[in-house]
């Protein structure tokens, strides 16, 4: 049996992949760990596609790209973060997570013409992680497959005046669409920051860059600087509210007018939201997004976030 089959539901039109054999993969939640096949030292064990630093397979290297051994799509490849066991975003140097990104867009470029190319991260047990060296997972899927991914609103772009954040007022909006126009936001210079009122998740957070109608792959270099410190800004943030080390993911939308989406999995999904698609969220989105403009430029939350760091390796 082949590793994967794409299969369409015919009533729902929606599809699945039927792949057996990534139930085989090696995961840390189910105590089938073995010696990390990420870590230095075992660079010759598996042929690469890509790397940044080092020369061939040798152990000076800082980014390397693999072939997913258990894959879901004919391009699915593994993007190693750092030789770092335990660091992850929000724990590396700017530099380093500056190369991550970078390893994206580069990644993107390459296979934006064979499909639908799709950026996610897992992070701990609850995020879905088999294994615990940080990485991200890149696939391609055929375009005929269609993904439910949620699109933002064609019609908000960087033209419209966006509301500012209003820390005194976070009443509810009334107003659904998903637009930058109807939110309250958190800016940098080349990005919004914003919680939709539909979010399905709590505490979730898109990031959407100002210049719109553009593939991941157009990234430009100044934009990745700026992404990398909201990146791992909010991931800081995050840990105070839901401790270090919480499980999350985020994901690029593969197509036009790219987007990314951190999702907190500080809840389980319950029988009705399986059963019907349709999430309840018990967070407030405009309190999240006025707690994250509470803390963003905080001086202090690396400091904090070092001491978290400190507390979580005396115990590891």
């Amino acid at each position: 049996m082949a590793d994967f089959t794409f299969l369409e539901n015919p009533l729902s039109k929606k599809w699945v992949i039927l792949a057996p054999r990534r139930a085989k993969r090696p995961n840390v939640a189910a105590g089938t760990e073995p010696v990390c096949p990420f870590c230095v030292g075992r660079e010759k064990n598996e042929q690469e596609l890509y790397r940044v630093g080092g020369e061939d397979t040798d152990d000076n290297w800082k980014i390397r790209v693999l072939r997913n051994k258990f894959p879901f799509a004919a391009i699915h490849e593994i993007i190693i973060h750092s030789p770092d066991h335990h660091k992850n975003f929000g724990d590396l140097s700017t530099e380093q997570t500056e190369l991550i990104i970078q390893t994206y867009r580069q990644r993107y470029n390459l296979h934006k013409d064979k499909g639908q190319v799709y950026i996610f991260h897992n992070h701990g047990e609850g995020g879905g992680e088999s294994l615990p060296h940080p990485h991200t997972q890149l696939t391609v899927i055929p375009k005929e497959v269609k993904m439910d991914i949620p699109r933002l609103d064609p019609s908000a772009t960087s033209n419209f005046a966006l509301k500012p954040l209003d820390l005194q007022n976070t009443a509810n909006h009334n107003n659904q669409k998903i637009g930058l126009s109807e939110y309250q936001t958190v800016q940098t210079n080349d990005f919004y920051l914003f919680c939709p009122q539909t979010s399905q998740w709590p505490d979730e957070v898109w990031v959407a860059p100002k210049k719109r109608g553009r593939l991941f792959g157009e990234i430009t270099d100044a934009e990745i600087t700026d992404l990398v410190f909201i990146l791992s800004r909010l991931i800081q943030i995050m840990d105070l509210r839901h401790g270090h080390e919480f499980p999350y993911n985020f994901y690029i939308y593969p197509g036009g007018d790219w987007y990314l989406r951190l999702i907190p999995r500080v809840k389980m999904l319950g029988g009705f939201e399986i059963g019907t698609g349709v999430f309840v969220n018990t967070q407030n989105p405009n309190e999240t997004i006025s707690f994250i403009a509470e803390h963003f430029k905080n001086p202090n939350i690396e400091k904090i976030k070092r001491e978290q760091q400190a507390d979580y390796e005396k115990k590891i």
